[in-house]
């Protein structure tokens, strides 16, 4: 699932996405000390965010992660085919499973309706052994999970199948809608919706391990929501959930993933030329350009055209006229750069360079966007790989 790359500084020179093991282990522990009476879950769907992961998994563990977290089966089968052990919960389950699959890998596998219950009780009738399942609240995102007016009946449902043996239900959980906007009067609501469905499933004899409910910014920001487990997704690869709140570094958070690629051609063109399709951009005065090999087949966002920032020579570029498929050009403004030299997309901004965050506001997204969206043809380097000397220190 994740990408192959060498584990050194020393990858492809069209482009390469460096990953800093380090950085995201002392994120985890910085979560983990956010909610320090609840147990962290790294949430590593989507290759982590873009970030690979295989070894964002197995450094969230590292640093004191109890639970991985992933949306589909297949991401977290594959976790267990690489030999990554201990609890993993998968949540977006479809009609057909693999419910078997799930049961025979040990996955705790969520359950939102009738129809998944059934389809898991099955499976664990053919595997003869029960399911670990976690039924999830629709507390008012509107998204997966029970309604509430359904709740009696799901609970009814699993109870019953815990008692034929068919299932350990080891989790109760939901999820917000806006834990990004602290005071939004949804939280409150939410909350109170969950401990009333927490209510009821306790007294119909349901006995979870972990009750849980908060995202990367409740995690941050509303401890009440913390309750036995938090899921930390975009936090733990040191991206701000909430940047109107705070930057990554205001919530002791460092960015994972620098992506730089190496310019491939510098040129001088005269005034009034056209750059990329459209013509939507032309020089002003004679100018130098230079052409980054990297478009949205690499997750280069093109409605960031004319306005994605790039550090190249220590001088903030911006995109000249439209991004290509495999290519994009900034204006030098006449400055003179070897072919080859490190154009940076973004960073943690050690370098002065742009962040994720900036890239977000130039194509009207967010961050969590920017990097997901980062393609298979950019390898991903892994540095700093060792474990810290303060893994698993409390």
């Amino acid at each position: 699932m994740s990408h192959t790359a060498p584990s050194s500084r020393t990858a492809p020179l069209r482009a390469r996405a460096e990953i800093d093991l380090a950085a995201l282990r002392a994120n985890v522990r910085t979560l983990r000390a956010r909610a320090p009476h609840a147990e962290l879950m790294a949430v590593v769907k989507s290759d982590a965010y873009g970030h690979g992961m295989l070894p964002c998994a197995r450094a969230a563990r590292a640093a004191g992660a109890t639970w991985l977290g992933t949306a589909t089966p297949h991401e977290a089968l594959t976790l267990r085919d690489a030999g990554v052990e201990g609890r993993i919960l998968c949540w977006l389950w479809t009609p057909g499973g693999p419910w078997r699959e799930g049961i025979e890998a040990d996955l705790d596998m969520a359950v939102s309706g009738l129809w998944a219950l059934e389809e898991v009780t099955a499976a664990a009738r053919a595997v003869g052994r029960p399911a670990r399942i976690q039924l999830k609240a629709d507390t008012g995102l509107g998204r997966n999970g029970c309604q509430p007016a359904d709740w009696p009946e799901l609970v009814a449902a699993a109870r019953a199948a815990e008692d034929d043996g068919l299932v350990d239900v080891t989790g109760l959980w939901s999820h917000f809608a806006c834990a990004d906007e602290p005071g939004h009067p949804s939280i409150a609501a939410q909350l109170a919706v969950f401990r009333d469905m927490l209510d009821h499933a306790e007294k119909a004899g349901i006995e979870p391990e972990v009750r849980h409910m908060a995202n990367s910014p409740a995690t941050l920001t509303i401890p009440e929501a913390h309750f036995d487990l938090v899921r930390t997704g975009i936090a733990m690869y040191g991206i701000s959930p909430s940047p109107e709140l705070g930057t990554p570094a205001d919530f002791g958070l460092r960015p994972v993933m620098t992506l730089a690629a190496s310019v491939a051609l510098v040129k001088h063109v005269p005034e009034g030329h056209g750059v990329s399709y459209g013509h939507h951009y032309v020089t002003a005065d004679e100018t130098t350009l230079g052409l980054i090999p990297v478009g949205y087949a690499d997750g280069i966002p093109r409605h960031a055209s004319g306005t994605g920032p790039v550090l190249v020579a220590g001088e903030w570029r911006r995109v000249a006229g439209r991004v290509a498929m495999d290519q994009f050009v900034v204006d030098l403004g006449g400055q003179t750069v070897p072919e080859g030299t490190e154009a940076v997309l973004f960073g943690p901004g050690d370098r002065g360079e742009p962040s994720a965050e900036d890239w977000a506001q130039a194509a009207g997204t967010i961050a969590y966007e920017i990097v997901t969206r980062i393609g298979s043809r950019v390898p991903r380097v892994y540095v700093n790989e060792g474990q810290d000397p303060d893994d698993f220190h409390e």
